[in-house]
Parts: C-alpha cells; sequence; structure tokens
C-alpha cells in the first residue's frame, strides 16, 4: 500500500483537495480538484469529503494517513473550529474536523493559512532546515505564521502571527480596519490603494504614468497593474514599490528584532516582484534591524512558489500524523 496525505484547503471563493504521496524528502501531488466555494458549510464539508473519497479510488493501492484543513482565520485549531472569518461570513463555529474524522477515522488538524504554510515550508520549502523560520503570506493580505525552536508556534488562542494588525504609520492605506498598518502598505489591496493615492497627486501635478491615464480613473488602478509598469520602468509605479518595499523592510526588522529568525520566507507579491523590492527592503533593514540578528537571517521568496497554497493543507497533514 501507498502512504498519502491529504489536503482540504477552504477559501470565500474556491475550495481545493488535495492528495500527495512522499517521494524521498519531498511530497509529489498525485491528484487535486477545486471547486467553487459551496454557499453553505454543511454542504462544503460534504463536497470536499465525497471528492476525497473519489480521489482515493484512483489507485487500489492508497493508504490514507492523515488528513490537513488550511482555512483563513480567526479560528480555533485545537477544537477544530473555524470561527467566521471575514471572507466566509457563514461559517460562525463551524466544526470541521469531525465530519472529515467520522468520514475516514485517520488524524485531523485544521490550521490558518499562514500557519499552514509556514509548515509547508519548513518542511518541503525555502525554510528546510531551520529551527527559527517566519513565513509571510504578502498577499490579499499580511499574515505570519512562524516556526519556533523547531515548532509551529500559534499563541495562547490561535493569534500569534496577525503581524497585518501593526501600525507602522499614523495614517496610510487601509488594511486590518487600521490605516497605516502592516498589511496597508503590504497587501494587494493596500497596495492598489496606495497607488491611488499617489497617482492622484502625481497626475494633479501635470505627471503622466502608465498605471493610469487620467484622474477619471484611479480607481481602476491594482497592484498587478503597477507591478506591471514598475517592471517596465514606469517613474510613479517604481516609487510606488519604493514605499512599498521600505514599509516591508520596517516590518521584517520589527520582527528581526524580536524572534530573531534564521530566516523570512515571502510568498505571493514579493516572490514575483523580489527584484523590484528587494533592494529598498535590505536598505531599511540595514537602517532598521539590530545588525547582529540581521547577519544571521535571510529573507527568500517562497520556494514552493505558486504551489505553496496546495502544499499548505498537506503540511496540516503532516503535522496531524507527527502530533497524533
Amino acid at each position: 500500500m501507498i502512504p498519502v496525505l491529504a489536503g482540504l484547503d477552504i477559501g470565500g471563493t474556491k475550495c481545493a483537495v488535495v492528495l500527495a504521496k512522499e517521494n524521498g524528502e519531498d511530497l509529489e501531488l498525485i491528484a487535486k480538484e477545486s471547486f467553487p466555494t459551496p454557499g453553505t458549510p454543511e454542504e462544503a464539508m460534504s463536497q470536499m469529503t465525497e471528492t476525497l473519497a473519489e480521489l482515493l479510488l484512483i489507485e487500489s493501492n492508497l493508504s490514507l494517513q492523515a488528513i490537513g484543513i488550511s482555512c483563513g482565520g480567526p479560528l480555533d485549531s485545537k477544537r477544530g473550529l473555524i470561527l467566521s472569518p471575514p471572507n466566509l461570513p457563514n461559517w460562525d463555529h463551524i466544526d470541521v474536523i469531525t465530519p472529515v474524522q467520522e468520514c475516514f477515522n485517520v488524524p485531523v488538524a485544521v490550521q490558518n493559512d499562514a500557519n499552514a504554510c509556514a509548515l509547508a515550508e519548513w518542511k518541503w520549502g525555502a525554510g528546510r532546515g531551520t529551527n527559527n523560520m517566519i513565513f509571510l503570506t504578502f498577499g490579499t493580505g499580511m499574515g505570519a505564521g512562524f516556526i519556533l525552536n523547531g515548532s509551529l508556534y500559534t499563541g495562547t488562542n490561535d493569534f500569534a502571527g496577525e503581524v497585518g494588525h501593526v501600525r507602522l504609520e499614523n495614517d496610510g492605506p487601509i488594511g486590518f480596519h487600521k490605516a497605516g498598518s502592516f498589511e496597508g502598505f503590504c497587501s494587494g489591496g493596500g497596495i492598489a490603494q496606495l497607488a491611488q493615492s499617489m497617482a492622484k497627486d502625481w497626475l494633479s501635478q501635470g505627471n503622466t504614468t502608465s498605471i493610469c491615464t487620467s484622474l477619471d480613473h484611479l480607481s481602476s488602478i491594482t497592484a498587478k497593474k503597477v507591478g506591471q509598469e514598475a517592471q517596465l520602468g514606469d517613474e510613479l509605479a517604481i516609487q510606488i514599490y519604493k514605499v512599498v518595499g521600505t514599509k516591508l523592510g520596517r516590518g521584517l526588522a520589527m520582527l528581526i528584532d524580536i524572534l530573531n529568525p534564521e530566516k523570512i520566507v515571502i510568498g505571493s507579491i514579493y516572490l514575483r516582484q523580489e527584484k523590484l523590492l528587494k533592494p529598498f527592503v535590505m536598505d531599511e533593514l540595514q537602517k532598521e534591524a539590530l545588525s547582529y540578528a540581521l547577519e544571521v537571517c535571510s529573507v527568500v521568496p517562497s520556494g514552493l512558489k505558486e504551489n505553496v497554497g496546495d502544499f499548505a493543507s498537506l503540511s496540516v497533514a503532516n503535522y496531524a500524523l507527527e502530533n497524533k
């Protein structure tokens, strides 16, 4: 029999079910199914368990070892409850572990997506071999997962790692319901807000930019557009990324000074825009971080790249197996 791990990823717009087997020290995906997130939690859990049961039939010799569930927070990992995340408003105190465990009778665990990604990068990605590692999402939002002294650190009630809520400036783009927050400056939505504000001033001064042709189109600016134009050399887009990179460096300096990690792994936007962001990040780190702590810490993009989401839920399954 071939031992396999399964992962369930619950998102605001889509859900995914993945199956993988060990391949030496790595994990090999052998099946994946995605579908739009159903209207109710009960429908979603039912469809995910049915999909997993179907995937386990693709080969007759698969032996399911554990199941991991990744979902946006807040949640209670000890009790297996989803606590009404912003992108899943109907999921209030929903038990996701019991129905899955009853179906498959194997260890099941749930973690928020940042913690799940941290586990994945630590086990199979850029953080492999480290004892102290931080993973930053830097996508739709800014969240963190901490591996400290060789273990996942989740805090007293699963709220460790909410770095996006930290205020970096008294004012600025809004993220995590707070103006000037780490998430405000360093997330997709935050970059769009910052770009719209800077483009308004830029265009009002009679300048031109390829990220927006007129004041009437400010609302159409996206983080993706700013990144594309910055790569093509647009002056305003590069200035926007200088602000983002500087604030990212400031946030990282805080984490380095407090937690003294060996490695900080960053996903999504940093993965795609490392060349643009890194010089500004490192310049700010040199100014702000303690030199002895900075010397032993490297800042790198996700090693699992765009597949980190698939490996995230599988890492939770692996975590459930190791801690059963």
